[in-house]
């Protein structure tokens, strides 16, 4: 009987009068996100794959290299926590529209000033900024996700745009080594800066409101999402905004933080650190690492799109969600874990042997993006309203917190081998797993 009565109060919502409609409207939304995502990971990733490359450039001895890397990553980084939690809530307040057009023309700006850079300290500033403003594509995207998505499409969605990140890092590896190598790091930030602003033409376009009220979605497809927002609003009367002291009262809010701070860091310590490990473990050249890198982020988009549909195929089958996110989480953490154990234990071995070593870790970052893109959706999942946002930016944070202090301890345990990068690496899944296991909580707050 409630589930008539919510379609009748959708249908007698009124639809802005337009003669345009798109079909699937949501996943041109979501699809812009996921390039949006791909930019970011374009622009962040630029300097690590250039730096083993230029460091000499800033006077910058070899033996420092690392550091000198791990200091300017660190500006980012905490710039990155802080911005996590601010564009959350900016996010809840001005809405996604905005909030991501705010972001990405931020990082386009901060990114084009790194041709600018003429040394350590300039670098750290203009990668300070970076950081605040990439943030807010993670809060933003899985907020627009939980308007634009009902339950059981929100992995997928979660999976399209957690894959922009995979793919960022394939188109980034060929395209900074092709620029690098024929314009200089100069021009290569710079050239890489004007896709971001050419992002916001079209997503200020055709993202023109929420789907409530938005004038070229069908009547069909806004039924379709609206009706999973009506049916969540039976088992909650009233949608609260929670503080963040009051968020971090919650079981669950501490089940998302925790399980980010510990997972987060292992895709961070490739995304960081790839391009030095084969510089210095193969002897690799710019030209080769353009070659090479950009398999183990393939693997990584395929895996977010895996895990995105394995959840919401059991979804349909009828386990409830917060058991098939699970057990997904569950699949990618095996994964990991398994691939980390034999890198480090065969890591000498492999040094004759790069194809393996690729396929190791390709597998690794299959296993995480399987992963993580079921974690991200779970605050659209355990939360509601504005409080998405929020929870979101909250995880971010402790993503980014625990990804500083691996990025600070990588200089130091790899001065003679990576065994030890890939044995920290490993330590770190089974205890992320056991974070994710502490939430167990299915009501919404």
């Amino acid at each position: 009987m409630k589930v008539s009565q919510n379609i009748e109060q959708i249908a007698e919502i009124p639809v802005p009068d337009s003669a345009f409609k798109i079909k699937g409207l949501r996943w041109y939304i979501v699809s812009l996100i996921g390039v949006a995502t791909i930019i970011n990971y374009i622009d962040r990733g630029a300097i690590n794959f250039m730096w083993p490359y230029i460091y000499k450039d800033f006077g910058i001895a070899d033996a420092d290299s690392k550091s000198a890397l791990a200091f300017i990553t660190s500006f980012f980084m905490v710039a990155y926590a802080i911005g996590q939690t601010v564009t959350g809530k900016l996010m809840d307040a001005i809405g996604t529209r905005l909030g991501i057009t705010i972001s990405i023309i931020g990082w386009s700006i901060s990114i084009a000033l790194h041709a600018l850079a003429k040394g350590i300290l300039s670098f750290s500033v203009f990668r300070f900024l970076l950081g605040i403003s990439e943030a807010g594509n993670w809060p933003g995207a899985t907020k627009s996700n939980a308007e634009w998505f009902p339950a059981k499409e929100r992995a997928i969605a979660q999976g399209i745009f957690g894959a922009g990140a995979s793919l960022g890092s394939v188109v980034a590896a060929p395209v900074i080594a092709s620029l690098y190598l024929a314009f200089g790091w100069k021009v290569t930030f710079a050239a890489i800066a004007i896709l971001g602003i050419l992002w916001v033409i079209p997503w200020l376009l055709i993202n023109k409101h929420t789907p409530d009220k938005h004038p070229w979605i069908t009547k069909e497809e806004r039924a379709h999402i609206l009706e999973s927002h009506t049916n969540t609003a039976n088992t909650i009367p009233e949608t609260k905004i929670y503080s963040w002291k009051q968020l971090l009262q919650f079981k669950n809010t501490w089940g998302i933080i925790s399980s980010r701070f510990f997972i987060d860091p292992v895709w961070w310590l490739f995304v960081t650190w790839l391009p030095t490990f084969l510089k210095e473990q193969y002897h690799f050249d710019m030209k080769q690492v353009g070659a090479f890198a950009w398999v183990p982020y393939l693997f990584a988009a395929i895996g977010g799109l895996a895990g995105g549909f394995f959840s919401s195929h059991c979804i349909r089958r009828g386990m409830p969600a917060a058991k098939a996110r699970k057990r997904a989480m569950a699949i990618g953490s095996v994964l990991m874990l398994i691939s980390l154990i034999c890198i480090a234990a065969w890591l000498e071995h492999l040094k004759d042997n790069i194809s393996v070593a690729i396929a190791l870790i390709s597998s690794t970052l299959f296993g995480f993006q399987f992963l993580i893109n079921n974690l991200q959706t779970l605050p659209g999942d355990y939360f509601n309203g504005k409080n998405v946002g929020t929870v979101a930016g909250l995880g971010g944070t402790a993503a980014v917190l625990g990804t500083l202090i691996t990025t600070w301890i990588v200089p130091v345990i790899t001065r003679t081998s990576y065994t030890s990068f890939f044995i920290m690496g490993a330590a770190m899944v089974p205890v992320a797993w056991a974070c994710i296991t502490f939430i167990a909580s299915s009501k919404k707050h």
